[in-house]
């Protein structure tokens, strides 16, 4: 392991993964941050706990940042007093909402060795921070993540919610190749050295700020450390669950589409503080068909909801036929790109052309099948409801799945012994 200091690192940061040292006297050593948007009745003993916590328990000096993104109610004035009050708490004012937005400026400015974030409804047991933060004092890891799903937390929260954390988390796994368990605890911390390089390249200023940061630096080779952590759900939560699953979804789609074409800059990370990813390859990812499977199923489940979308869409403005044939043309093409990289591990643009045309066919018959059940639907005679029509497409598009693995894995992307150079024109093979 290197702890040798980068040439390329900022001034005055850490050697990658050494001990930090002792600080002066009054210099935090870490840096808290709560990000807050109208919360004027949590805010207060949400903080007063957590600086009691903290003094009580905590061997290093340290900070609290209340970033209030943009609050319209009496935030801003809550978070003063308690500036004014408490020793080692300050506050940060932004002009637009955005959680991701607030942690990159906090920590971006802070001088702090690390550097961590939590939920202002504290719904994370507080015994859970000083092992999340030592493996970084240590040098041990580079990040730290409070998990929910590992087998010795203790989680209290609604069926909803859990079966929408583990999906999520599925689909990470499966697209993009994720080994951390929780992207989207609020429980998170960073070593400020990783941190002034890493956050530049995450362009996400929401709640999938998290995953992409996570992702990123998994991908550079940099050590992530997980802490089982007890966690209550906080029943007054005013996030958007619909809102923040869909901008997730779209955070996911182009991050794969930015790592399918290389065009993140890995070695900025890699090179300073984790291994090259060039040099070793991901363990613990499903092999072979399995792997297919597990990618082909999570591209399936992405393109349906983006199918159905797209025919409810269509369907405002014209007939059954057309709207299916249209939501279904746009949903194939994303389709097929997606499990071109994704499944079967295509890369570069050789070949594209002829994947596509080569998708169009199982479109065809995807169309075949969809169009059918419509018109078996509309023989039945009357006038069938829009959710009766949604239930036949599902049921079709299920029935086309296991043809269209079949004719992807056999016709349109069979064993790739020899990946495919984008250099090479199309046709010369």
């Amino acid at each position: 392991m290197r702890t040798d200091s980068s040439p390329d690192s900022p001034p005055g940061t850490l050697p990658a993964r050494e001990h930090l040292p002792v600080s002066a006297a009054g210099r935090a050593v870490l840096d808290v941050v709560i990000p807050v948007y109208n919360e004027e009745q949590d805010l207060q003993p949400c903080v007063r706990r957590l600086h009691e916590h903290l003094t009580r328990t905590f061997p290093y000096a340290f900070r609290i940042t209340i970033a209030d993104n943009a609050s319209t109610d009496s935030t801003p004035l809550v978070a003063a007093r308690l500036a004014a009050e408490l020793p080692g708490v300050g506050v940060v004012r932004l002009e637009q909402k955005g959680r991701g937005r607030a942690l990159r400026t906090v920590w971006s400015a802070s001088r702090a060795p690390v550097l961590a974030y939590m939920d202002v409804d504290l719904s994370t047991d507080l015994n859970a921070l000083l092992p999340l933060v030592a493996p970084l004092i240590s040098g041990h890891s580079d990040l730290a993540i409070g998990s929910r799903l590992a087998r010795s937390s203790r989680v209290v929260r609604g069926p909803k919610r859990e079966l929408i954390s583990r999906a999520y988390n599925l689909i990470l796994r499966g697209s993009l190749k994720a080994r951390f368990s929780d992207a989207q605890c609020g429980f998170k911390a960073i070593r400020g050295d990783v941190a002034r390089v890493l956050l530049p390249l995450v362009e996400d200023t929401g709640w999938f700020f998290d995953t992409e940061m996570l992702v990123l630096a998994e991908r550079a080779g940099l050590r992530i450390h997980e802490v089982p952590v007890d966690w209550v759900d906080d029943p007054d939560s005013t996030v958007h669950i619909v809102r923040t699953a869909t901008d997730d979804l779209k955070g996911v789609w182009r991050i794969g589409r930015a790592l399918a074409t290389g065009s993140l800059p890995l070695d900025l990370l890699a090179r300073p503080f984790g291994d090259d990813p060039r040099d070793r390859e991901l363990t613990g990812v499903p092999k072979g068909l399995a792997r297919q499977l597990i990618g082909f199923c999570v591209v399936g489940v992405l393109s349906t909801l983006c199918y159905l979308v797209l025919y409810s869409g269509f369907r405002e403005f014209c007939g059954p036929q057309l709207a299916n044939g249209l939501a279904l043309l746009v949903s194939a093409v994303a389709n097929t790109a997606a499990n071109r990289r994704l499944t079967f591990g295509v890369r570069g643009r050789g070949g594209a052309v002829r994947h596509q045309a080569q998708g169009l066919v199982v479109f065809a018959i995807g169309l075949a099948l969809t169009s059918g059940s419509l018109a078996a639907l509309d023989a039945a005679g009357g006038r069938p409801a829009h959710s009766t029509e949604l239930a036949v497409l599902v049921t079709a598009n299920l029935a086309a799945t296991v043809l269209r693995f079949l004719l992807f894995r056999a016709w349109v992307f069979p064993d790739q012994r020899q990946p495919y150079d984008t250099d090479t024109p199309e046709g010369s093979r």
